[in-house]
């Protein structure tokens, strides 16, 4: 679902924003006019209410993974109520789909596309009186790259479950995980620079669901979890179960589908646009990773459980050989993909406390990144009591949007205890209490708001 890339790619890039091909609006029945077309063959979708308040949402989609097609939509928002909220309140909002959809590229893609739609947004529509930055996933990363690289540009940032501690440290939590999995699972596997990207991640599939079914394959997998702070939840709205082997099945669920990528086609892509490997695990400490990490007591649990002794397998991951970085691929990642914390406006971040695709740790690192580059007054960070990635319903994010929106009204932050942003949620109509979930299947299920304390522990790997 998520993130990133070097210069030997950025020159014939120049180019493409050079000419816009442009159809004529087209007005909806509630008077919104619809503009679409392309800049420099990259579409976009810039859609305008009939009484337009001056205001634009430049949304940044995420990164769709390359084992599967990209939507053929355009999205504006990362729920189609919270989009319809904001058209009938009277705001703008214009999206590229970037020219590189899937994958790791989408991060330099979007850096550049979105700016070149926000000067057509203003030569073609009219210059916004402020702009607002918003985006999910790896596009919650590009919303805050984009007006931390052109601040005068924009007047608030909203990022949804942002991969916000930035992709080096994502990358490296995977690669640890991964680690893992090769030397107590799967020896066979490649970590990076694999021979036949989709063949390792077949074989790796397979060694994730041989050990699903072993007590002490799921204590192994539970290891392998803990080291990048993957909790035991994948449902979105049911609590993460009692039992060891549930847990670690819903951790499998994550490592399955939405990291699986990262052991091929994922990892091909990012080595390949960073010109090399941009990961590594020299030096780590495995004992002291898990010492850190939010699942640790899973593990233990789920290594008693086994029979198996936990130190061993400790003293076998730091004995095992290490993954050296390519220093021009790891400074491609620092380049793009790398926050630094500046804030000369307001910035709202909103996250599930049970994600494991981007693991909710990412805040606690901004947060610090912002501390030391920034005004820690200008950061709210709003959390949910839910599992999955990116798992809010309309209300949640209206309500996190309306928080941000009145900071840059008024230059103070309202009520933002739960109690008081899940009345103001609880307050929109039935269509906005909905939210994806995979239970009992996948799809849209009716909810109610969730937002939480939260204290985040430190990011594992930054």
């Amino acid at each position: 679902m998520h993130r990133l890339r070097l210069a030997r790619l950025a020159v014939p890039l120049m180019v493409f924003v050079a000419v816009a091909t442009v159809a004529q609006p087209v007005r909806a029945g509630n008077g919104t006019r619809i503009h679409e077309g392309d800049i420099g063959g990259v579409p976009y979708r810039v859609e305008v209410p009939s009484r337009w308040n001056g205001t634009l949402l430049l949304w940044s989609h995420g990164a769709y993974g390359l084992e599967l097609p990209p939507p053929s939509e355009i999205a504006l928002m990362n729920h189609p109520a919270t989009r319809q909220w904001l058209l009938d309140q009277g705001y703008a909002l214009a999206a590229s789909q970037y020219r590189v959809v899937q994958g790791w590229g989408v991060v330099e893609s979007g850096l550049r596309d979105q700016i070149a739609l926000l000067d057509w947004f203003g030569a073609n529509v009219g210059k916004p009186r402020r702009t607002v930055s918003a985006g999910a996933s790896a596009g919650g990363l590009i919303a805050v790259l984009l007006a931390e690289r052109h601040p005068g540009r924009f007047a608030g940032v909203a990022s949804l479950c942002g991969v916000v501690a930035g992709t080096t440290g994502h990358l490296n939590s995977a690669l640890d995980a991964n680690h893992a999995i090769k030397t107590l699972l799967a020896p066979e596997l490649e970590l990076v620079r694999a021979k036949d990207p989709d063949a390792n991640a077949a074989r790796a599939r397979q060694a994730l669901t041989a050990a699903l079914g072993d007590p002490r394959g799921r204590a192994r997998l539970a290891l392998a979890g803990a080291l990048a702070d993957v909790p035991g939840r994948y449902a979105s709205r049911a609590p993460a179960p009692e039992p060891v082997a549930d847990q670690v099945r819903q951790q499998y669920f994550y490592a399955y589908y939405d990291r699986g990528g990262l052991w091929g086609a994922d990892r091909a892509d990012i080595e390949h646009r960073a010109g090399g490997n941009p990961s590594w695990n020299t030096g780590v400490d495995h004992r002291a990773l898990l010492a850190r990490s939010s699942q640790k007591d899973l593990v233990r649990r789920a290594y008693r459980e086994a029979g198996l002794k936990l130190g061993e397998d400790l003293e076998r991951l730091n004995a095992a050989p290490r993954v050296k970085a390519d220093p021009r691929a790891v400074a491609y990642l620092d380049r793009y993909g790398t926050p630094r914390g500046r804030t000369p406006w307001p910035v709202v971040t909103l996250h599930s406390t049970d994600d494991g695709t981007v693991p909710v740790e990412n805040q606690r690192w901004y947060a610090e990144r912002v501390s030391r580059a920034g005004d820690p007054a200008k950061l709210r960070r709003l959390y949910v009591d839910r599992g999955y990635h990116c798992a809010f319903t309309a209300s949640e994010e209206i309500v996190a949007l309306r928080t941000l929106i009145g900071r840059m009204d008024t230059g103070r932050w309202g009520d933002t205890r739960p109690a008081s942003l899940n009345k103001a949620a609880g307050a929109l109509g039935p269509d906005h209490q909905t939210v994806f979930d995979v239970a009992p299947e996948p799809g849209m299920h009716p909810t109610t708001p969730a937002f939480t304390h939260h204290q985040p522990g430190a990011n594992l790997r930054p």
